[in-house]
């Protein structure tokens, strides 16, 4: 029997990957934010996609979910909500669905 096909990874994947290796530690934190809009945004969705969805955080409970990743988790977290990662209503944050995150794919 011959093994399955793989496809070979596209254009994206290896740009997500790159710039996750450049800014994550081997343990996962950030290293810094990159400063490019499309790289930050993939940084970011990484961040979100370790984020439990099906519950809702308050400030200090994000705080303490980002510090792990990062000490200027305060940046971060304004990151999160200025790109639509999560929805903020006074001190509660609930991750938004995938859908409706900045998408990193469809900038130039």
């Amino acid at each position: 029997m011959s093994e399955p096909i793989t496809p070979a990874p596209s254009k994206n994947d290896k740009l997500q990957q790159a710039v996750l290796r450049n800014f994550l530690t081997k343990e996962g934190a950030i290293k810094h934010l990159p400063s490019q809009l499309k790289k930050r945004i993939i940084v970011l969705e990484y961040l979100a996609s370790k984020m439990d969805t099906a519950r809702t955080y308050t400030e200090l409970e994000i705080n303490a979910f980002l510090k792990p990743f990062n000490e200027d988790y305060a940046t971060i977290r304004r990151e999160l909500y200025i790109h639509r990662f999560v929805n903020r209503e006074h001190d509660i944050y609930e991750v938004n669905e995938p859908g409706e995150w900045r998408n990193w794919r469809t900038l130039g």
